[in-house]
């Protein structure tokens, strides 16, 4: 069985922003299939509209890593508690459960069933700053690591890439990946 990796850009981003492709290239290394796609309306369409277009856009299966960054990890609490499968990875990168700050958040759902999201991951991994300039802190990784368990690391990195942060290299995350069998 070889695997598929899915990397989700945050909002406001595209695949072409920070290390999305670096990413993608590392994987493909490792033997993955992997799928990098560009949803603008990404944290503006209201998640009961744009979840089943992302769900009918990408396949899910046991050899499945999913990567977020940000809104897109906001966006994998959805696909985790939707999909009907257990997959093999998820990291959350900047993620959050809950509003970060005064802006609209439509990725977010009203509440979660924490069970399902958890028994479809056979990994879980929250990334998050100390200080992070939009709120999708430490304290944020926290909560989703209380709901879900997982494995959580807090880094001093800001957002891990943005408009003004270069990050063009992400070597953790491309270190929690094992090769694709």
């Amino acid at each position: 069985m070889s695997g598929n990796a899915i990397i989700f850009h945050g909002t406001n981003g595209s695949p072409e922003v920070c290390w999305y492709r670096w990413l993608e290239q590392q994987l493909q290394a490792k033997g993955y299939e992997v799928a990098v796609p560009y949803y603008p309306d990404l944290n503006k369409e209201p998640i009961t509209t744009f979840l089943p277009k992302v769900l009918q856009d990408q396949n899910f299966s046991a050899g499945t890593v999913l990567i977020g960054h940000s809104g897109g990890a906001a966006l994998l609490l959805s696909i985790l508690e939707r999909i009907n499968c257990q997959v093999a990875q998820a990291i959350l990168v900047a993620g959050y459960a809950t509003r970060p700050n005064d802006s609209s958040e439509p990725v977010l759902q009203e509440s979660y069933d924490w069970d399902k999201i958890r028994a479809h991951a056979t990994e879980l991994y929250f990334i998050n700053s100390v200080a992070d300039p939009y709120g999708c802190d430490a304290a944020q990784g926290r909560y989703m690591f209380d709901k879900l368990g997982g494995t959580q690391i807090v880094r001093n990195e800001g957002h891990f890439g943005d408009y003004n942060q270069e990050y063009p290299t992400f070597e953790l995350v491309d270190k929690l990946i094992p090769a694709s069998i």
